[in-house]
């Protein structure tokens, strides 16, 4: 794991492969890099360079309690900090959830260092109230109830690596972060924008794989619908459930990695078969 510094704050990230074809991974909400390790692992296989990335506050990147550094434009500005730490021109941005939401933030703010999207879970305007009611007493107990989460959070270091398996881990690691970071970064994103406006949304042109699944008001099929509606050039795939790209991924995972595959030919190419479609 490597670290880079931007504004003053140390970023962790891992590289996985090598070459031209760059993809950066980002993780959900309280998560880690970790989350998505199987994923790079098996993308860096197929040819392509995979980051994965802690964002600040998350996994071992830096965690500072203040509320005002966390924001969906912060995350994007480390995202395009990455790519000109590792001296990327464009990469392939994906994120799950948080990170779905980071991708669409970055290529909003910097679109001619994205060459494609993939958006799994993006949380717009039809999560807001199921976000409030799933991460408001989650943003009470952290900050109201410190004192009980540092000690759950104790608790949660005395598990051995691998005794819960790897979905085990991804889960335990965020229990035992210092509650207080984690509560202001629920802080930050709850009361701050949460993905750029609709009316931005539809001027991102860069090709786009939208994944969703149904039965999760947090992250509704809806949403995911409405994203690729919205993006000119982007389209949408079901997931089975939100398990599915970390329990069963090779179906997923051979669809992201075949769109990535896509977003890499000559762009002179792609749209002369986009016009003949």
């Amino acid at each position: 794991m490597a670290t880079l510094t931007h504004a003053g704050h140390r970023l962790a990230y891992t590289e996985h492969g090598s070459g031209p074809r760059v993809c950066v991974l980002l993780h959900g909400l309280l998560l880690s890099q970790r989350m998505h390790e199987p994923l790079a692992r098996a993308l860096a296989e197929r040819g392509n360079r995979v980051i994965t990335l802690d964002l600040l506050g998350h996994g071992r990147s830096d965690r500072p309690p203040d509320v005002w550094r966390y924001s969906m434009p912060q995350y994007a500005e480390q995202v395009v900090a990455l790519l000109d730490e590792l001296e990327v021109d464009e990469a392939v941005i994906a994120g799950t959830s948080l990170g779905a939401n980071v991708a669409l933030e970055t290529a909003a703010r910097a679109p001619e260092r994205v060459r494609g999207l993939v958006a799994e879970m993006p949380v717009l305007d039809t999560a807001l109230i199921a976000c409030v009611l799933a991460f408001g007493p989650l943003l009470v107990g952290l900050t109201l109830g410190e004192p009980a989460a540092r000690l759950l959070s104790r608790a949660a270091r005395l598990v051995p690596e691998g005794l819960t398996g790897w979905l085990g881990d991804v889960a335990l690691d965020t229990v035992r972060q210092d509650p207080r970071p984690s509560g202001a970064v629920l802080q930050g994103l709850v009361f701050g924008r949460i993905a750029p406006h609709r009316s931005v949304r539809r001027t991102l042109t860069v090709p786009t794989l939208v994944i969703g699944h149904r039965r999760d008001p947090v992250h509704p099929f809806s949403d995911a619908g409405m994203l690729a509606e919205e993006l000119p050039d982007a389209r949408l795939l079901e997931a089975s459930t939100i398990l599915e790209l970390r329990l069963t991924p090779r179906r997923l995972t051979g669809e992201i990695a075949e769109f990535l595959d896509e977003c890499w030919k000559p762009r002179r190419a792609r749209g002369r078969r986009e016009r003949a479609s």
